[in-house]
């Protein structure tokens, strides 16, 4: 009404107005595409912000797994500093356990050949062989193979040919745990050839008994014996100690023939 009394041209209002419509479309089309692009940037804003704190728990995650990681090469340097400490205490023990072992087969050496050197000594062979269970038969070591009693009572700790202190050196003789101030008994007959200290196996005690046999008492607390005391079976030679640098008392017992030590169990008769 208000254009029809103003006197304008109705077609060219008409036209206006519908170059207005047109205008106001794309206006439309413009404000809703604002608005489209509004919430694709409020959703692009909160993806972002949702990867920041997935990005910082991760980088808070790598450095924790970093820290656990250098803690880690941290403990296993440790240990392997703590392992090559006990391979190189293991060698040495290896090596103090060779050489102890060095000494008495050295020892028990000489003493087989000034034994061998005396007439009629006793590494001299026996020919005729005595009835079983006469004195006489029980003077002759050999005969006693089977019966042999152990020289303490006790339990039977270290066996002949085990690892000795995990050292890698096989025992060449059996360890008996016993208390200590225990009597330690000849196994047999024979003469006392060494009575002294000696490194890795304390006061040690030695016995000829004749045809090249030998009994050896280590980590005694004392010695009742000196060289060159005869001794009869059963009869006290020592004590049970652990003068040896053993951590448990008890007796460290070797039986050896011409010098080389063999099981003791094989010849004793055990209860």
């Amino acid at each position: 009404m208000r254009l029809a009394l103003s006197g304008e041209d109705l077609a060219d209002a008409a036209r206006k107005l519908h170059y207005l419509t047109y205008i106001s479309r794309a206006a439309a089309q413009m404000i809703e595409s604002h608005r489209l692009g509004l919430a694709e940037i409020t959703r692009l804003k909160s993806a972002s912000e949702a990867k920041a704190l997935e990005l910082a728990a991760l980088e808070a995650r790598s450095r924790h797994d970093r820290g656990e990681l250098l803690r880690e090469r941290r403990e296993h340097r440790r240990l392997l500093e703590r392992i090559a400490l006990e391979i190189r205490s293991a060698k040495k023990r290896i090596q103090v356990l060779v050489a102890d072992e060095s000494r008495l087969a050295r020892l028990v050496q000489e003493i087989g050949k000034v034994l061998a050197a005396r007439p009629g000594a006793g590494y001299a062979r026996v020919t005729a062989v005595p009835e079983a269970g006469s004195v006489a038969a029980d003077s002759v070591f050999s005969t006693l193979k089977g019966r042999l009693l152990l020289p303490v009572r006790g339990e039977l700790a270290g066996r002949f040919g085990t690892l000795r202190n995990e050292g890698g050196v096989s025992a060449k003789g059996v360890f008996i745990r016993a208390p200590e101030g225990e009597q330690v008994r000849a196994v047999g007959a024979g003469r006392v050839v060494y009575a002294d200290w000696m490194r890795g196996f304390g006061n040690l005690l030695i016995v000829d008994h004749g045809e090249a046999y030998l009994s050896i008492y280590g980590n005694n607390e004392s010695l009742l014996k000196q060289t060159g005391d005869a001794v009869t079976l059963g009869e006290p030679l020592a004590t049970v100690g652990q003068s040896g640098g053993n951590e448990q008392t008890g007796l460290y017992f070797e039986l050896r023939h011409l010098g080389r030590p063999f099981d003791p169990l094989s010849w004793v008769k055990l209860k």
